[in-house]
Protein backbone atom coordinates (compact mmCIF):
# COMPACT_ATOMS: atom_id res chain seq x y z
CA UNK A 1 0.00 0.00 0.00
CA UNK A 2 0.90 3.41 -1.15
CA UNK A 3 0.90 6.21 0.90
CA UNK A 4 -2.08 7.76 -1.59
CA UNK A 5 -3.41 4.65 -0.22
CA UNK A 6 -4.22 5.08 2.86
CA UNK A 7 -8.55 5.14 3.30
CA UNK A 8 -7.80 7.90 5.59
CA UNK A 9 -6.83 11.64 6.03
CA UNK A 10 -3.54 11.84 7.84
CA UNK A 11 -3.15 14.32 10.62
CA UNK A 12 0.57 15.55 11.49
CA UNK A 13 0.91 16.23 15.06
CA UNK A 14 5.05 17.97 14.83
CA UNK A 15 5.52 20.06 11.63
CA UNK A 16 7.95 23.66 11.78
CA UNK A 17 7.95 26.70 10.18
CA UNK A 18 11.54 28.65 10.24
CA UNK A 19 11.00 31.75 10.96
CA UNK A 20 12.42 35.02 9.77
CA UNK A 21 14.18 38.00 11.35
CA UNK A 22 10.59 39.32 11.57
CA UNK A 23 9.03 37.11 13.90
CA UNK A 24 9.56 39.00 16.66
CA UNK A 25 10.37 42.49 15.59
CA UNK A 26 6.86 43.15 14.00
CA UNK A 27 5.65 43.15 17.38
CA UNK A 28 8.25 43.48 19.68
CA UNK A 29 7.76 46.69 21.77
CA UNK A 30 11.09 49.23 20.59
CA UNK A 31 12.44 48.98 24.30
CA UNK A 32 13.36 45.77 23.54
CA UNK A 33 14.79 46.39 20.62
CA UNK A 34 18.47 46.71 22.18
CA UNK A 35 18.09 44.15 23.89
CA UNK A 36 16.88 40.99 21.52
CA UNK A 37 19.09 41.49 17.82
CA UNK A 38 21.18 39.28 15.48
CA UNK A 39 24.56 40.78 15.91
CA UNK A 40 27.14 39.36 12.84
CA UNK A 41 30.30 37.29 14.79
CA UNK A 42 33.06 36.10 12.62
CA UNK A 43 31.04 36.81 9.47
CA UNK A 44 27.82 35.01 10.63
CA UNK A 45 24.67 36.25 12.33
CA UNK A 46 24.13 34.79 15.91
CA UNK A 47 21.41 35.84 18.56
CA UNK A 48 22.06 38.04 21.25
CA UNK A 49 19.64 38.18 24.20
CA UNK A 50 20.92 41.45 26.89
CA UNK A 51 24.21 41.31 25.38
CA UNK A 52 24.86 37.86 25.31
CA UNK A 53 25.77 35.56 22.38
CA UNK A 54 23.74 32.26 22.38
CA UNK A 55 24.85 29.31 20.03
CA UNK A 56 22.22 26.99 20.77
CA UNK A 57 20.43 27.47 17.27
CA UNK A 58 23.55 27.75 15.58
CA UNK A 59 21.94 29.68 12.98
CA UNK A 60 18.90 31.98 13.88
CA UNK A 61 18.35 33.77 10.99
CA UNK A 62 17.71 30.04 9.10
CA UNK A 63 18.92 31.26 5.48
CA UNK A 64 20.19 28.02 5.57
CA UNK A 65 18.98 25.00 7.19
CA UNK A 66 19.71 21.09 6.80
CA UNK A 67 17.47 19.22 4.71
CA UNK A 68 14.80 16.93 6.21
CA UNK A 69 15.60 13.60 7.04
CA UNK A 70 19.45 14.33 6.68
CA UNK A 71 20.03 13.53 10.44
CA UNK A 72 17.45 10.43 11.19
CA UNK A 73 20.00 7.59 10.57
CA UNK A 74 22.34 9.24 13.70
CA UNK A 75 19.06 9.28 15.81
CA UNK A 76 18.64 5.52 14.51
CA UNK A 77 22.02 4.61 15.98
CA UNK A 78 23.13 3.72 12.01
CA UNK A 79 25.70 5.17 11.71
CA UNK A 80 28.84 2.97 11.42
CA UNK A 81 30.94 5.68 9.43
CA UNK A 82 30.87 7.48 12.82
CA UNK A 83 30.13 10.58 11.17
CA UNK A 84 29.57 13.99 12.50
CA UNK A 85 26.07 15.78 12.10
CA UNK A 86 27.56 18.27 10.05
CA UNK A 87 28.44 15.90 7.68
CA UNK A 88 25.68 13.92 7.67
CA UNK A 89 24.18 17.33 7.24
CA UNK A 90 26.18 17.46 3.73
CA UNK A 91 25.25 21.40 2.19
CA UNK A 92 23.00 23.09 3.73
CA UNK A 93 20.03 24.67 2.04
CA UNK A 94 17.88 27.60 1.81
CA UNK A 95 14.58 26.97 2.84
CA UNK A 96 11.50 27.64 0.33
CA UNK A 97 8.77 30.25 1.10
CA UNK A 98 6.81 27.35 2.60
CA UNK A 99 8.45 26.74 5.26
CA UNK A 100 8.84 30.17 6.56
CA UNK A 101 5.07 31.86 6.09
CA UNK A 102 1.84 29.77 5.53
CA UNK A 103 0.96 30.74 2.18
CA UNK A 104 2.29 27.86 0.35
CA UNK A 105 2.27 25.33 2.72
CA UNK A 106 -1.60 23.78 2.38
CA UNK A 107 0.52 22.85 -1.75
CA UNK A 108 3.23 21.38 0.88
CA UNK A 109 0.75 19.27 2.56
CA UNK A 110 -1.17 18.16 0.31
CA UNK A 111 2.33 17.21 -2.31
CA UNK A 112 2.83 14.57 1.60
CA UNK A 113 -0.44 13.49 1.45
CA UNK A 114 -0.85 14.81 4.87
CA UNK A 115 -4.52 16.57 5.59
CA UNK A 116 -3.91 18.83 8.62
CA UNK A 117 -0.78 19.73 10.90
CA UNK A 118 0.15 21.48 13.97
CA UNK A 119 2.66 24.34 12.98
CA UNK A 120 5.16 24.97 15.60
CA UNK A 121 7.89 27.72 15.89
CA UNK A 122 11.77 26.72 15.90
CA UNK A 123 12.96 29.96 17.75
CA UNK A 124 10.35 29.43 20.72
CA UNK A 125 12.87 27.58 21.90
CA UNK A 126 15.71 30.09 23.13
CA UNK A 127 12.96 32.93 24.63
CA UNK A 128 12.03 31.87 27.80
CA UNK A 129 15.35 30.27 28.84
CA UNK A 130 17.18 33.43 28.23
CA UNK A 131 14.64 35.90 29.26
CA UNK A 132 13.12 34.11 32.45
CA UNK A 133 15.21 36.88 34.24
CA UNK A 134 13.15 39.25 33.07
CA UNK A 135 8.92 38.26 33.26
CA UNK A 136 7.85 41.46 31.09
CA UNK A 137 10.97 41.20 28.36
CA UNK A 138 9.97 37.37 28.23
CA UNK A 139 5.81 37.72 28.06
CA UNK A 140 6.47 40.43 25.57
CA UNK A 141 8.44 38.23 23.39
CA UNK A 142 6.21 35.31 23.33
CA UNK A 143 3.12 37.83 23.00
CA UNK A 144 5.36 39.20 19.22
CA UNK A 145 5.81 35.79 18.05
CA UNK A 146 2.06 34.42 19.14
CA UNK A 147 0.95 37.64 17.00
CA UNK A 148 2.97 36.98 14.31
CA UNK A 149 2.27 33.31 13.98
CA UNK A 150 -1.49 34.47 14.06
CA UNK A 151 -0.72 36.94 10.84
CA UNK A 152 1.49 34.57 8.76
CA UNK A 153 -0.08 30.79 9.79
CA UNK A 154 -3.36 31.06 11.54
CA UNK A 155 -4.48 29.20 14.27
CA UNK A 156 -6.89 26.77 12.14
CA UNK A 157 -5.81 28.32 8.59
CA UNK A 158 -8.99 26.12 6.36
CA UNK A 159 -8.80 23.87 9.42
CA UNK A 160 -5.43 22.19 7.95
CA UNK A 161 -2.92 24.58 9.01
CA UNK A 162 -2.89 24.83 13.00
CA UNK A 163 -0.11 28.05 14.18
CA UNK A 164 0.83 26.32 17.70
CA UNK A 165 0.99 29.42 20.21
CA UNK A 166 3.74 29.84 23.19
CA UNK A 167 2.94 30.66 26.65
CA UNK A 168 4.79 31.47 29.85
CA UNK A 169 3.80 30.86 33.62
CA UNK A 170 6.31 33.26 34.63
CA UNK A 171 3.70 35.91 35.20
CA UNK A 172 0.23 34.87 35.90
CA UNK A 173 -1.34 37.67 35.01
CA UNK A 174 -0.08 37.74 31.61
CA UNK A 175 0.05 33.88 30.84
CA UNK A 176 -3.84 34.19 31.57
CA UNK A 177 -4.33 37.31 30.07
CA UNK A 178 -2.42 35.32 26.76
CA UNK A 179 -4.22 32.34 26.85
CA UNK A 180 -7.67 33.97 26.87
CA UNK A 181 -6.07 36.31 23.73
CA UNK A 182 -4.95 33.16 22.12
CA UNK A 183 -8.96 31.52 23.11
CA UNK A 184 -10.18 34.03 21.02
CA UNK A 185 -8.28 33.80 18.77
CA UNK A 186 -9.57 30.34 17.71
CA UNK A 187 -6.24 28.94 19.04
CA UNK A 188 -6.77 25.24 18.86
CA UNK A 189 -3.57 24.62 21.32
CA UNK A 190 -1.50 26.65 23.39
CA UNK A 191 2.58 25.20 23.92
CA UNK A 192 4.17 25.61 27.44
CA UNK A 193 7.86 24.31 28.03
CA UNK A 194 9.00 21.26 29.48
CA UNK A 195 10.27 22.51 32.34
CA UNK A 196 10.00 24.15 36.29
CA UNK A 197 7.60 28.04 35.91
CA UNK A 198 10.59 29.92 36.11
CA UNK A 199 10.78 32.44 38.89
CA UNK A 200 13.41 35.08 40.42
CA UNK A 201 13.71 32.74 43.17
CA UNK A 202 13.66 29.64 41.61
CA UNK A 203 11.85 27.28 39.89
CA UNK A 204 8.19 25.64 40.44
CA UNK A 205 6.11 22.57 38.97
CA UNK A 206 3.35 23.88 37.18
CA UNK A 207 0.81 21.03 38.91
CA UNK A 208 1.38 23.80 41.81
CA UNK A 209 -2.42 25.16 42.74
CA UNK A 210 -0.67 28.62 41.79
CA UNK A 211 -1.50 27.83 38.35
CA UNK A 212 -4.68 26.83 38.35
CA UNK A 213 -6.08 29.41 36.42
CA UNK A 214 -4.28 28.70 33.40
CA UNK A 215 -5.53 24.92 33.41
CA UNK A 216 -9.39 25.89 34.16
CA UNK A 217 -9.08 28.32 30.82
CA UNK A 218 -7.73 25.02 29.27
CA UNK A 219 -10.59 23.02 30.24
CA UNK A 220 -13.25 25.24 29.78
CA UNK A 221 -12.35 26.07 26.15
CA UNK A 222 -11.98 22.56 25.27
CA UNK A 223 -7.99 22.80 23.88
CA UNK A 224 -5.44 20.96 24.96
CA UNK A 225 -1.66 21.75 25.93
CA UNK A 226 0.90 20.68 23.94
CA UNK A 227 4.54 20.23 26.11
CA UNK A 228 7.24 20.66 23.20
CA UNK A 229 11.18 19.79 23.40
CA UNK A 230 12.72 22.73 23.81
CA UNK A 231 16.03 24.21 26.06
CA UNK A 232 14.34 23.24 29.50
CA UNK A 233 17.27 24.40 31.88
CA UNK A 234 17.84 20.92 32.01
CA UNK A 235 21.54 21.72 30.47
CA UNK A 236 22.24 22.63 34.40
CA UNK A 237 23.43 18.72 34.70
CA UNK A 238 24.97 18.99 31.28
CA UNK A 239 27.17 22.19 33.19
CA UNK A 240 27.48 19.60 36.36
CA UNK A 241 29.54 17.28 34.55
CA UNK A 242 31.08 19.38 31.63
CA UNK A 243 32.30 22.65 33.61
CA UNK A 244 29.52 25.34 32.72
CA UNK A 245 29.67 25.25 28.59
CA UNK A 246 25.92 26.46 26.80
CA UNK A 247 24.61 22.94 25.85
CA UNK A 248 24.40 22.84 21.84
CA UNK A 249 21.46 20.61 20.67
CA UNK A 250 23.67 19.50 17.50
CA UNK A 251 26.77 18.96 18.81
CA UNK A 252 27.97 15.12 19.74
CA UNK A 253 29.19 14.02 23.05
CA UNK A 254 28.59 10.29 24.13
CA UNK A 255 28.52 11.36 28.04
CA UNK A 256 26.20 13.79 27.14
CA UNK A 257 23.68 11.62 25.34
CA UNK A 258 23.64 9.26 27.97
CA UNK A 259 22.19 12.31 30.13
CA UNK A 260 19.14 12.03 28.35
CA UNK A 261 17.88 15.32 28.88
CA UNK A 262 15.30 15.57 26.51
CA UNK A 263 13.75 12.87 28.30
CA UNK A 264 14.09 14.18 31.81
CA UNK A 265 12.90 17.09 31.33
CA UNK A 266 9.22 15.67 29.70
CA UNK A 267 9.07 12.36 32.49
CA UNK A 268 9.47 15.48 35.12
CA UNK A 269 7.08 17.58 33.37
CA UNK A 270 4.69 14.93 32.90
CA UNK A 271 5.02 13.70 36.86
CA UNK A 272 4.79 17.38 37.77
CA UNK A 273 1.26 17.72 36.46
CA UNK A 274 0.12 14.45 37.93
CA UNK A 275 1.36 14.35 41.10
CA UNK A 276 0.46 18.08 41.60
CA UNK A 277 -3.30 16.84 40.99
CA UNK A 278 -4.02 18.94 37.51
CA UNK A 279 -5.79 15.75 36.93
CA UNK A 280 -7.68 15.76 39.22
CA UNK A 281 -9.29 19.41 39.84
CA UNK A 282 -9.33 19.83 35.93
CA UNK A 283 -10.22 15.79 34.42
CA UNK A 284 -10.99 17.49 30.87
CA UNK A 285 -7.47 18.97 30.58
CA UNK A 286 -5.54 16.79 27.58
CA UNK A 287 -1.80 17.27 27.46
CA UNK A 288 0.38 16.08 24.38
CA UNK A 289 4.20 15.65 24.63
CA UNK A 290 5.51 16.74 21.12
CA UNK A 291 8.99 16.07 19.82
CA UNK A 292 10.10 14.40 23.24
CA UNK A 293 10.33 10.70 21.81
CA UNK A 294 8.61 7.83 23.93
CA UNK A 295 11.41 6.32 26.28
CA UNK A 296 10.77 8.00 29.10
CA UNK A 297 6.99 6.88 28.96
CA UNK A 298 7.22 3.27 30.50
CA UNK A 299 10.41 4.03 32.73
CA UNK A 300 7.12 6.79 34.38
CA UNK A 301 4.32 4.98 33.84
CA UNK A 302 6.40 2.41 36.30
CA UNK A 303 7.72 4.72 38.72
CA UNK A 304 3.88 6.40 38.97
CA UNK A 305 2.85 2.88 39.87
CA UNK A 306 5.37 2.31 42.27
CA UNK A 307 5.04 5.36 44.00
CA UNK A 308 1.39 5.08 44.19
CA UNK A 309 1.93 1.63 46.34
CA UNK A 310 3.84 3.32 48.68
CA UNK A 311 1.71 6.42 49.10
CA UNK A 312 -1.80 6.14 48.08
CA UNK A 313 -2.97 8.12 51.07
CA UNK A 314 -1.25 11.47 48.91
CA UNK A 315 -3.33 10.65 45.08
CA UNK A 316 -7.11 11.34 44.81
CA UNK A 317 -6.76 9.23 41.96
CA UNK A 318 -4.59 6.21 40.22
CA UNK A 319 -1.99 8.30 38.76
CA UNK A 320 -1.17 5.58 35.99
CA UNK A 321 -4.70 5.43 35.27
CA UNK A 322 -4.45 9.60 34.73
CA UNK A 323 -1.57 9.78 32.26
CA UNK A 324 -3.81 6.71 30.03
CA UNK A 325 -6.30 9.21 30.04
CA UNK A 326 -5.33 12.38 30.35
CA UNK A 327 -1.73 12.30 28.25
CA UNK A 328 -1.04 11.88 24.76
CA UNK A 329 2.08 11.18 23.27
CA UNK A 330 4.20 11.31 20.02
CA UNK A 331 7.43 8.97 19.83
CA UNK A 332 10.48 9.39 17.67
CA UNK A 333 10.80 8.12 14.69
CA UNK A 334 13.59 5.72 16.16
CA UNK A 335 11.78 4.53 18.58
CA UNK A 336 10.22 1.02 19.29
CA UNK A 337 6.59 1.37 18.30
CA UNK A 338 5.76 -2.59 19.24
CA UNK A 339 7.29 -2.06 22.80
CA UNK A 340 5.32 1.32 23.15
CA UNK A 341 1.87 -0.24 22.36
CA UNK A 342 2.15 -3.21 24.70
CA UNK A 343 2.46 0.03 27.62
CA UNK A 344 0.00 2.71 26.32
CA UNK A 345 -2.84 2.86 24.74
CA UNK A 346 -2.87 3.18 20.64
CA UNK A 347 -5.65 6.07 21.04
CA UNK A 348 -2.67 8.06 22.96
CA UNK A 349 -0.27 7.77 20.25
CA UNK A 350 0.03 10.55 17.71
CA UNK A 351 2.21 10.71 14.36
CA UNK A 352 4.74 13.75 14.39
CA UNK A 353 7.01 13.99 11.52
CA UNK A 354 9.03 16.98 12.40
CA UNK A 355 9.11 17.92 8.85
CA UNK A 356 11.29 19.79 8.02
CA UNK A 357 13.83 19.28 10.35
CA UNK A 358 16.34 17.33 9.56
CA UNK A 359 15.93 15.00 12.76
CA UNK A 360 12.67 13.65 11.10
CA UNK A 361 12.14 11.42 8.38
CA UNK A 362 12.58 13.25 4.72
CA UNK A 363 9.09 12.24 3.86
CA UNK A 364 6.40 12.47 6.97
CA UNK A 365 4.67 9.22 5.69
CA UNK A 366 7.91 7.25 5.98
CA UNK A 367 6.59 7.40 9.05
CA UNK A 368 4.66 4.58 8.20
CA UNK A 369 7.80 1.76 7.73
CA UNK A 370 7.76 1.98 11.54
CA UNK A 371 4.10 0.62 11.94
CA UNK A 372 4.61 -2.88 10.49
CA UNK A 373 3.09 -4.60 14.15
CA UNK A 374 0.38 -2.01 13.66
CA UNK A 375 -3.32 -3.25 11.99
CA UNK A 376 -5.03 -0.53 9.51
CA UNK A 377 -7.41 0.31 12.47
CA UNK A 378 -4.35 1.10 14.37
CA UNK A 379 -2.61 3.24 12.07
CA UNK A 380 -5.85 5.00 11.75
CA UNK A 381 -6.10 5.75 15.34
CA UNK A 382 -2.08 6.86 15.36
CA UNK A 383 -1.93 8.87 11.97
CA UNK A 384 -5.69 10.61 11.87
CA UNK A 385 -8.17 10.30 14.42
CA UNK A 386 -6.39 10.94 18.06
CA UNK A 387 -5.70 14.01 16.58
CA UNK A 388 -8.19 14.85 14.93
CA UNK A 389 -10.23 14.15 17.72
CA UNK A 390 -7.98 16.38 19.70
CA UNK A 391 -8.63 19.76 17.30
CA UNK A 392 -12.44 19.12 17.03
CA UNK A 393 -12.67 19.07 20.86
CA UNK A 394 -10.91 21.90 20.72
CA UNK A 395 -13.41 23.24 18.01
CA UNK A 396 -17.13 22.12 19.69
Amino acid sequence: MTTTDLPFPVYDADNHFYEPEDALFRHLPKKWHKDFRFVEVDGRKRLAIKGQISDYIPNPTFERVAAPGTHVNYYKAKNPEGLTMRQMTGKPIAPPESWRTGKERLAVLDGHNVHAALMFPTLFSVIEKWMSYDHEFLHDALHALNQWTSEEWGFARENRLFGVPVVSLADMDRAIAETDWLIKEGARTICIRPSPVPGYRGGRSMGLKDFDAFWARIEEAKIFVSIHASNSDYDRLIEMWTGGAEWLPFESDPFVNCLRIIERAISDTMAAIICGGVFDRFPGVRVVSVENGAKWVIPLIEQLKHVYGQMPQKFMNDPVDQFHRNIFVTPFVEDDFGELKEHMQVNRILFGSDYPHPEGTEHPLDFLHELTSYSMAEKEMVMSSNLKGLLEGARN
